[in-house]
């Protein structure tokens, strides 16, 4: 029973470590669809999502606004929500990029430096492929307000899967580590008894 548990986990672990990668190859996708939105079909999502949350703060707040009030604070406000969600979605992106590549080894610093490449890359390949969607225009500072989403959500999932490895996943490490020390004792019997039988021969021959 012991051997079939161990053949499962080792098989979990060979499925499950490439198919890690799979969340963040989906939301650039997600990205990616969004980029290839014109000019005017981005300004109407991020408009109605802009009304949606002016008109909640009006009803939850009771603020008693009138449509003209409301559309000012949707202007004002618009770009910012705009802003937001880039950063939002590159923050998930940085998340999705950096778990696999702990899980595959890579740390400390190394892994803000892979993990960033990796996001701040694709911001740029994204505002360039934006640049083709007509009434949308690719700039470097665009590439910049992502990046303020990118290196919390690396740093956020770093911390998070060093816990992970010290609480969750720690029955797993102590398990390899009990199985080496075993087999090294086992090794280590085996020399033992070589030399008391190397001894013995030697006193035979005297």
């Amino acid at each position: 029973m012991k051997y079939i548990v161990l053949f499962i986990k080792k098989t979990l672990r060979l499925l499950l470590k490439p198919l890690s990668f799979v969340p963040a190859l989906l939301v650039m996708y997600m990205i990616f669809s969004f980029s290839a939105q014109d000019g005017a079909q981005s300004s109407a999502v991020s408009t109605a999502v802009t009304q949606r949350l002016v008109s909640e703060i009006d009803e939850r707040f009771e603020m008693g606004w009138d449509a003209q009030t409301q559309i000012h604070y949707v202007d004002r406000l618009n770009f910012y929500v705009r802003k937001g969600a880039h950063v939002t979605e590159y923050f998930i992106l940085a998340v999705t990029v950096a778990i696999p590549l702990y899980v595959y080894g890579v740390r400390g610093i190394w892994l803000i430096f892979c993990a960033g490449a990796i996001c701040v890359g694709y911001a740029g390949l994204d505002e360039f492929h934006q640049s083709f969607s007509g009434g949308r225009t690719a700039t470097i500072r665009d590439v910049g307000i992502d990046s303020i989403g990118i290196f919390p959500g690396i740093l956020l999932s770093q911390f998070l899967c060093f816990i992970g490895r010290k609480t969750i996943f720690r029955p797993l490490s102590l398990e390899k580590k009990s199985g080496g020390g075993a087999g090294r004792g086992r090794g280590d019997g085996g020399r033992q008894c070589a030399e008391s039988h190397y001894r013995r021969a030697s006193y035979g021959r005297l």
